[in-house]
């Protein structure tokens, strides 16, 4: 059955229907809580400039998300589910307009035990934390956003971040545990999957059941002190980040590498990097700081910002300059600056990325960020692109893929053609089944509306 022309729809009865639920209908927040950071990308701005939902709904709680399931369910709704809307390739953003369904009221964080923690999809990363820290433990990894990200925005739509280093990625086995999802079904119900199992709803933004708790691993929580290390150039930097990565005995949390002149889009470290200098910004844990000079001295590299733990969890973050905030602060700066998401084969010697940062020069500035996949330490880019057009940024992202680096597009908001690649089998029959009238963030999975235009055909 095809979605409800949502312009058809009595929205007066359908808030009715939600009795207690809050529900906003504002056009001004509607359309705000409808938008992601989809504008990094010039691809997606026409795609996605006009695309908003007709109304918001935020639960409070898993039984609201089951109510309000049921009145879109009976009414053939598209719902698009949110978080703090910290994305970037339009995720949370409704294709086909209908409800919005917030999940930031739901914030409790249930339980705590050593190594795993209990949390509803709205709390937030840094008071989830908060609370967890005061156990000896803190999450495993957390997005550049990780002041306002929340939880379940993370597993639905992020893939990795700070921590990645140590920890690996979202998907990898043991990132997460268990998670109760609500369905969209006639008769809408709670799922709990997992294991393995979480793996059918893990980063599918949202277009496969609603997240309602989830079951997160915690790592122990040390004091991490900030440090800038600057070098005289960037391969030498690179090195040092592959080095300092494999140096397992270095207890560490954040490896970002910047290119000149990516640090001069830091309004707030202006007079902390001298100029022409490429850079490194750390997370080590307190203990580590001895030898982790050692392995300064080693590549010639000279510290040039220091805070302790303490002092680094008041005012700036250094972690609010790396992964997608280093795009964040360079727009700021110039606006027609986009990015592209790398992913280069390991290689001790890096040789494929010293031939891009050399090919492309100053249109695509390497901004490097280190982490562990399948057990190898690996530099993924985030790299900044001086923009000109359509043809030549895919001209960049196929010169990548030719010469054997993976690019995760972040100038699509379809699932498959992002970072997947390839249409996932598990996640498309875990949707047929819990989602048979395709009314969860329609239009973004591909395998979804390949299924559904085959079976119109026929």
């Amino acid at each position: 059955m095809a979605l409800t022309a949502t312009q058809s729809i009595n929205w007066d009865a359908v808030v009715g229907e939600l009795d207690s639920i809050e529900v906003i209908r504002d056009p001004a927040q509607v359309a705000k809580l409808s938008k992601d950071y989809y504008t990094y990308s010039p691809i997606l701005r026409p795609l996605l400039d006009d695309k908003v939902g007709d109304l918001v709904v935020r639960p409070a709680n898993e039984a609201e998300v089951l109510q309000a399931a049921e009145v879109c369910v009976r009414h053939r709704i598209p719902l698009t589910v949110r978080g703090a809307g910290t994305g970037n390739y339009g995720q949370c953003i409704p294709l086909h307009r209908g409800v919005i369904l917030d999940l930031t009221k739901m914030q409790a964080i249930k339980w705590v035990k050593p190594g795993i923690a209990c949390v509803e999809p709205g709390a937030k990363l840094v008071n989830i934390d908060k609370h967890t820290r005061e156990m000896g433990w803190e999450i495993r990894m957390a997005p550049s956003t990780y002041r306002t990200a929340t939880i379940g925005g993370f597993i639905g739509g992020g893939s990795g971040g700070i921590g990645s280093i140590t920890y690996g990625q979202l998907r990898d086995r043991g990132n997460l545990h268990a998670v109760r999802v609500v369905t969209m079904e006639d008769q809408p119900r709670v799922i709990e999957l997992r294991g393995d199992a979480v793996q059918q709803v893990n980063h599918a933004y949202g277009t496969n059941g609603i997240i309602t708790e989830l079951e997160i691993p915690l790592g122990p929580a040390y004091p991490w002190a900030d440090l800038i290390i600057t070098f005289e150039d960037f391969m030498t930097a690179a090195r040092f980040g592959q080095a300092l990565g494999e140096s397992d005995g270095i207890i560490k949390k954040l490896v970002t590498i910047f290119a000149d002149p990516i640090p001069t889009y830091f309004a707030a470290f202006r007079d902390t990097i001298p100029a022409g200098k490429h850079c490194a910004f750390v997370m080590i844990a307190e203990p580590c700081l001895e030898p982790f000079r050692e392995l300064v001295k080693e590549f010639d590299g000279s510290i040039c910002y220091e805070k302790s733990a303490q002092e680094a969890s008041k005012g700036t973050m250094l972690l609010e300059f790396t992964w997608n905030h280093t795009t964040l602060h360079a727009r700021n700066v110039d606006p027609s600056l986009t990015y592209l998401q790398t992913l280069f084969p390991f290689d001790r010697e890096l040789k494929l990325l010293e031939q891009m940062y050399h090919y492309f020069g100053d249109e695509v500035m390497m901004h490097l960020e280190f982490l562990r996949v399948q057990g190898c330490v690996i530099p993924a880019a985030l790299q900044l692109v001086r923009y000109t057009t359509p043809e030549r940024l895919h001209q960049i992202i196929k010169i990548h893929e030719e010469k054997g680096a993976f690019i995760a597009n972040p100038h699509t908001y379809i699932l498959e053609d992002g970072g997947r690649k390839s249409i996932d089998p598990v996640q498309l029959a875990f949707k047929e089944k819990v989602d048979p009238y395709g009314l969860l963030n329609p239009g973004k999975m591909k395998a979804w509306e390949e299924r559904t235009q085959q079976r119109l055909a026929s």
